[in-house]
């Protein structure tokens, strides 16, 4: 096992920066995911830590030694790719020890290795088969499994499970998991899907456009999402974002005049505010509410799904550009088109300044765990 150190690390093509001050600490036996939207780096970083993409700029130390000039197979690393790359005309066992054949061990290591490796992902009854007789959730375990037999002292993975359908990647979420917790090995792994990384990840790493945006556990940057991008990236549904303006600061927080004249409390620190300053509130689905008092906004009610136990109600506002997102219970079930009075518990909401920055939650507005 061992820790990761990045250092002021960049990334450049010609004249194209396209990572740029990266700076990163991942803790020995951690499990560290990158996540953010298509093109934002999360790849190419990946693939620097791998050796497989040159370092521009700054340093990569892995396990205290410094790796800008290493090459990849020297590096102790293991990277499993989003495609399985198998080869079709070896066997499971074979595909597993072909790495270690050519690095020279004996038949002994190899058979150990790969034994190992096959009875931890439960895929030992299936050495002898070829990967065209197996499911897509069995090609991608022999991808790990032959990272595994190589004994890294870090594993990496490029998006392993957008190939799969929507119930084998909740199984194998759960593989991961589990893997994780039987290896204690440094994990880094990359996706584009957001739920991945709030149910595998130790510490998340969000980037955007080349840069890091935030770095914390899934319920720091749930809870207290640093900017606006964090806020909508974090989330599914995504945060409601309100414009408004600052009507008055208060001991309790801002007090904010919303769309249409209606106001609401956020419990966050307004030092640095100014009245009148326009600011945008945020609220998740499931901390916006239809108002049994004083309602902070009035909504028209667009659509309705049903998805069992609870609904997810959507609500336009005049001058909006998106419908509001409302988790709210199944009995519930306003007529398209009837008005709704909404308002939220300032101490679920969230405030960011027209740069996006967030203000600080007060100390009383800490929130508990995660709804799911």
């Amino acid at each position: 096992m061992a820790a990761v150190s990045i250092r002021n690390l960049a990334k450049r093509y010609e004249d194209n920066e396209v990572m740029r001050d990266i700076n990163l600490e991942i803790d020995d036996g951690e499990f560290v995911v990158f996540v953010g939207p298509s093109g934002c780096g999360k790849s190419t970083l990946l693939r620097m830590i791998a050796g497989l993409e040159d370092i521009s700029d700054g340093d990569l130390d892995i396990g205290a030694r410094r790796m800008n000039d290493v090459p990849a197979s020297k590096r102790g690393v293991a990277m499993v790719f989003q495609s399985y790359a198998l080869y079709p005309h070896m066997s499971l066992y074979d595909n597993m020890a072909f790495g270690l054949k050519i690095a020279g061990k004996s038949k002994a290591e190899i058979d150990s290795a790969v034994q190992h490796a096959a009875k931890i992902l439960h895929i030992d009854h299936l050495l002898d088969r070829k990967p065209r007789a197996l499911s897509g959730g069995q090609r991608q375990r022999v991808a790990i499994g032959r990272a595994i037999t190589r004994q890294p002292s870090v594993f990496l993975f490029d998006e392993p499970l957008s190939n799969l359908d929507a119930a084998l990647r909740v199984k194998m979420r759960l593989e991961f998991a589990k893997l994780h917790d039987d290896l204690k090995t440094t994990m880094i792994y990359v996706t584009h899907d957001q739920i991945e990384a709030m149910t595998l990840a130790d510490k998340i790493v969000v980037l955007s456009e080349g840069r890091i945006e935030q770095v914390g556990s899934p319920q720091q940057l749930y809870h207290h999402p640093a900017n606006r991008f964090v806020a909508g990236f974090i989330g599914s549904p995504k945060m409601n974002f309100i414009d408004g303006t600052v009507a008055a600061l208060q001991d309790g927080g801002v007090l904010l005049q919303l769309p249409g004249g209606g106001r609401q409390l956020a419990a966050v620190d307004g030092a640095g505010l100014q009245l009148g300053e326009k600011v945008t509130l945020g609220v998740r689905p499931e901390h916006l509410n239809i108002a049994t008092g004083q309602a902070a906004l009035q909504a028209r009610c667009t659509a309705l799904e049903l998805l069992g136990d609870f609904s997810y109600l959507y609500a336009a506002y005049d001058g909006a550009d998106e419908a509001l997102i409302l988790r709210v219970p199944d009995s519930l079930n306003p007529e398209h088109g009837s008005m709704l009075g909404l308002a939220a518990d300032p101490a679920r909401c969230h405030l960011f300044r027209q740069d996006g920055r967030a203000l600080p939650r007060l100390a009383a507005a800490s929130a508990p765990a995660i709804q799911h």
